[in-house]
């Protein structure tokens, strides 16, 4: 398997366990924009605008459960929400809930402090050393699945990559088949329309065993919803807000809100658009079932003005997700923001914007990070030696947010003493004990000198990546998986890949 990369924390008991990804707590200062009461002016502004401009719903069944519950239609399918009643039930979405793989260890537990981190998503592309920039194979959809699970600094699955041979009513069968077997972490699950939804979620129920009621008791799969911005919300996104609300499963409601293209230029008025969006999509989840768990997304960016094309990791997408995890935090609810990267390769221009954007989430709090592996070309392209490069990058914040200890052992008075002045401490008692797991071990960056480094051929990051990908693929050992729960979720697959699948909604 390939190397992770890793250290050793001291626990209280003096021994030395490897350090954990899982559940990460984010240790770093959160980064404010606004004061206080410019983010309450910036809610209020929102409330007014769902209240007084409102927002087109385009599903008949949407539109009428919000005119149902105090909203008011108008022409051409737009709703206006009451200040209060989007307050009302907004304020019912949890502030936490355990998100469930799997495995009950792949469980994810999701609040204020957590961060996690997730690969680039929805990339009709792929491309790699070996085979360059393609359309996105079944083939390709399980290298990365394989990816993802192998490394535990990526807390869920995502959909890299659209297996576009794949016929697209049957796509999401072949989907949750490969998700459920060769992973036992928490999966994704596209919302296309209720045909694909109801077999998607009951792939899930069978893989894990739970009767209808136990599925629904708790999180086990999760979906993004994007809003149309402006003021949007489109027929499949307003019914996959029903429908995973209906099986008590969260929804991600992320406005897309690109400052300049479907969004006010400015950073704030960006910022306003999206949280009235969010609110907008949170209240209606919570109409259908209260409490459900729900994510508040924020993926506000900037466009080039001379193009038109979206960018990210610039300062003014830094500044929307501090600014958003202020707007999150105002609503007490759990929040997703996201890297990325315009570039078309893996180079430096793709490392600095994704890293970028990544310090941009970390300082703002957000609790889930999309696309922080992978993503390439504003998310048309998963790089898989980006893919491996990020990790490294995630694995490193992740490692410096935990904390330092400062008790005698580990200050070492005596092992200081034990150096004389103008000495070294490599052979220091102290460092004798732990050098072996003190530091953290490189997944792919080379620490050698240039003679050494020539020595070996002279490898590039990205050529080290490729090796370490391949690495991962071939000695990718699969999840145990119950052999019932294996049989139950091969025979529906089957059965509805004979029925003909399901198809998507326009």
């Amino acid at each position: 398997m390939a190397r992770r990369g890793r250290a050793r924390q001291t626990p209280d008991d003096g021994s030395h366990v490897p350090f954990d990804y899982r559940n990460l707590k984010n240790t770093y200062p959160r980064k404010t924009v606004f004061s206080e009461d410019e983010v309450e002016h910036i809610h209020r502004t929102a409330l007014r605008i769902l209240q007084e401009l409102g927002i087109r719903v385009l599903l008949d069944e949407a539109r009428e459960t919000l005119v149902r519950s105090g909203g008011t239609e108008g022409d051409d399918k737009m709703v206006t929400l009451p200040a209060d009643l989007v307050s009302e039930w907004v304020a019912k979405a949890p502030s936490e809930f355990v998100l469930h793989g799997r495995s009950p260890k792949r469980n994810v537990r999701v609040d204020a402090e957590t961060v996690h981190f997730t690969a680039g998503a929805g990339c009709p592309n792929i491309t790699d050393n070996a085979h360059g920039h393609r359309p996105g194979s079944i083939s390709d959809y399980i290298r990365t699945v394989k990816l993802q699970q192998n490394f535990d600094i990526i807390a869920k699955l995502g959909p890299c990559v659209e297996p576009q041979d794949i016929p697209l009513h049957l796509r999401h069968l072949r989907i949750m088949e490969e998700q459920l077997t060769l992973s036992d972490k928490a999966i994704f699950v596209w919302a296309r329309g209720p045909e694909q939804t109801a077999d998607c979620l009951e792939c899930v129920r069978l893989a894990k065993g739970l009767s209808p009621e136990e599925f629904e008791a708790s999180p086990h799969c999760f979906t993004v919803i994007n809003t149309n911005s402006p003021r949007q919300l489109d027929r499949p996104m307003s019914q996959g807000i029903m429908d995973f609300a209906r099986a008590g499963q969260p929804s991600v409601i992320t406005p897309f809100c690109l400052a300049g293209a479907m969004a006010p230029i400015t950073t704030s008025g960006a910022l306003t658009l999206s949280h009235a969006e969010a609110l907008a999509g949170i209240t209606l989840a919570q109409i259908v079932r209260p409490g459900v768990p729900v994510v508040y997304g924020a993926f506000s960016s900037n466009v080039d003005m001379k193009s038109g094309a979206p960018v990210f990791g610039t300062p003014e997408h830094m500044r929307a997700n501090f600014g958003a995890g202020q707007m999150a935090r105002r609503l007490n609810i759990p929040w997703r923001s996201a890297a990325g990267t315009a570039a078309n390769i893996a180079d430096g221009q793709a490392a600095a914007e994704t890293q970028s954007a990544l310090w941009g989430n970390l300082l703002a709090g957000a609790n889930f990070v999309y696309h922080a592996a992978g993503w390439l070309e504003g998310g048309l392209v998963f790089g898989v030696e980006k893919f491996i490069a990020d990790i490294e990058v995630l694995q490193t914040v992740a490692q410096a947010m935990a904390p330092v200890d400062a008790s005698d052992a580990a200050i070492g008075f005596d092992n200081i003493a034990s150096v004389s002045p103008g000495g070294h401490f490599f052979d220091a008692p102290q460092t004798m004990e732990l050098y072996a797991n003190a530091f953290y071990e490189p997944l792919v960056h080379d620490w050698s000198n240039f003679g050494q480094w020539s020595e070996s051929g002279r490898q590039t990051n990205d050529m080290r990546a490729a090796k370490v990908a391949d690495r991962v693929i071939n000695e990718f050992e699969q999840p145990p998986m119950d052999a019932g729960h294996r049989q139950a979720l091969t025979e529906f697959v089957s059965r509805r890949r004979n029925e003909g699948g399901a198809p998507i909604m326009d």
